[in-house]
């Protein structure tokens, strides 16, 4: 997979579960032991698993956009892999933290948010700062041009 292929599924993706999030019989409610959110509308579980609210779902439409912006050229693609990467290890690392674990209250980052950023990051990065995914784009490129 390329880098630019990474940022088309990644925005098909973000898209999809940004819009998911906001479907009421997709979410069940968060557990009692949850932090409480200032920003509490459609506050609940995504899939019963991934906590979300509307905040949460709106964050992930605007990264899912713009993944598919940058999906138009390897420079862009590579460009938002390794600031996603970034930001959610970021994420990843604010979830650990009881106090930043609800985003002082605006977006929930806990129980399974925590080690899905962390995988998101994680392969965020390899398209973003590894060299194997532009080496082989450029070896497609060249394909194609032949």
């Amino acid at each position: 997979m390329t880098s630019r292929n990474f940022a088309r599924v990644i925005g098909i993706v973000f898209l999809a579960v940004g819009v998911l999030g906001f479907v009421p019989g997709l979410k069940s409610p968060p557990p009692l032991w949850a932090p409480n959110m200032v920003a509490d509308g459609e506050y609940g579980l995504l899939l019963g698993l991934f906590p979300v609210n509307w905040i949460h779902n709106l964050v992930h439409l605007i990264i899912g956009f713009a993944a598919w912006r940058a999906s138009n050229t390897m420079s862009d693609a590579r460009k938002f892999a390794r600031g996603l990467a970034i930001v959610y290890g970021g994420l990843a690392v604010m979830g650990l933290i009881p106090v930043l674990n609800s985003t002082f209250g605006l977006i929930p980052l806990f129980g399974h948010d925590v080690w899905l950023h962390a995988a998101t990051a994680a392969i965020a990065a390899y398209f973003g700062f590894g060299q194997r995914a532009e080496k082989m784009e450029i070896r497609e490129r060249y394909k194609r041009a032949a």
